[in-house]
């Protein structure tokens, strides 16, 4: 039992459970200072010198959380003093209790978190299961589907310093074109066409990126990364945020300090640079909350919502549900879709990720779910398969 349960403390995850420690350091005082022959009557568990000094090394490193257990199995080991009948009964309870605590340990610390490495989204043993009916999965530690006052503040906030920023571009514009509104009309118009086709594209990458790659310790977007691979375990549960709730995490990436620095290096002489990323930051916020629309049926949301969709400046229903089938390899875009087929077709996603693969040998998450996609992409051929 002990040299299994060595062998098998390599591969248990980082953050094992202290009842682990507690039973193997017992296991081991046990095995390193009992003679073997006091398992005779149960079972063969004598070890070698080497082993019986490795099981050793391991009970002495394991935390001061195993002291409780230490004591028992000394005031054991302290008790062959006396007849051997009595002496041998206290060891083989003390091992049983050890292999019981050791099993459990086992049971418990086999699924991982969205904090571990090596996490996927609806993996055996990811420890996200798909809930029964639409029942709401928040898979980070700390977060609810109620709106709290500091997202309003910061969703509200950032809001009003992005319409700031644009109207200060949009003058700026206009005091270029020397006063000329006609003129400037028409460059506001095509600044912010040009800033919606690629704030769809940018949140295609986004959406691909986070899906794949990093987990919740991920440095600024760790939550944002947590929140849309446990996404996929119970898509539903967006649809239970209120607006604030929903966009606010993304606030922090695309939020004033980003618009700030970009309107200082792009100056008062390139205010259709400020405009088309006032635009672009302000969409990338906005699109989680198009992404919850593309969720929600018909009678789930107001007539112009539906009325979006229809014009396709919106997200729509059936292409996202596209994406929600596995290995959620396609159709990341969720401004407004648009450019979801030429992207898939292309197989830009597939090139990104040999690129990243090449360069770090992490795989993405759609390879770990299909084998078949990793054996294509690393062939080169990157083209989606319908």
């Amino acid at each position: 039992l002990v040299n299994k349960a060595v062998n098998a403390s390599h591969i248990l995850p980082h953050n094992t459970n202290m009842k682990f420690s507690t039973a193997l350091s017992a296991l081991a005082l046990i095995a390193a200072s009992t003679p073997s022959n006091a398992f005779a009557p149960t079972t063969s568990l004598s070890l070698g010198k080497a082993q019986s000094h490795r099981a050793q090394r391991i009970g002495l490193q394991m935390s001061a959380d195993s002291n409780d257990m230490v004591k028992v199995s000394s005031t054991a080991l302290k008790s062959s003093t006396l007849d051997s009948a009595t002496a041998e009964r206290s060891t083989v309870d003390i091992q049983q209790q050890a292999e019981e605590e050791l099993l459990n340990a086992f049971e418990i610390e086999q699924q991982k978190s969205y904090l571990d490495d090596g996490f996927v989204f609806g993996l055996e043993g990811s420890g996200l299961e798909r809930p029964k009916g639409k029942v709401a999965n928040v898979v980070v530690e700390g977060d609810n589907l109620e709106t709290q006052p500091y997202q309003v503040a910061m969703v509200g906030g950032t809001f009003l310093g992005h319409a700031a920023f644009a109207s200060l571009a949009i003058s700026q514009i206009l005091q270029q074109n020397g006063g000329d509104v006609a003129t400037t009309a028409v460059q506001t118009l095509l600044v912010t066409l040009s800033s919606w086709v690629l704030a769809d594209l940018g949140s295609g990458i986004l959406h691909w990126s986070v899906d794949n790659y990093g987990n919740g310790r991920t440095p600024m977007m760790g939550n944002i990364i947590a929140a849309f691979q446990g996404h996929h375990s119970a898509p539903w549960t967006i649809t239970q945020r209120e607006f604030g709730n929903n966009v606010h995490k993304l606030c922090i990436p695309f939020g004033i300090p980003t618009m700030a620095l970009i309107s200082t290096l792009a100056g008062p002489e390139n205010g259709s640079v400020t405009l088309f990323f006032a635009v672009f930051c302000a969409l990338e916020i906005l699109s989680q909350e198009f992404h919850k629309w593309s969720h929600m049926t018909k009678k789930e949301v107001p007539s112009w919502v539906n009325s979006l969709m229809d014009i396709g400046l919106t997200i729509g229903r059936v292409p996202h549900a596209q994406h929600h089938i596995a290995p959620y390899d396609g159709n990341y875009c969720i401004v407004s879709g648009l450019c979801n087929k030429s992207l898939d077709e292309s197989g830009f996603f597939r090139r990104l990720e040999h690129i990243v693969y090449n360069l770090n040998g992490i795989e993405s998450n759609a390879w770990k779910l299909d084998a078949k996609l990793r054996e294509r992409t690393l062939r080169g051929e990157y083209r989606l398969e319908n």
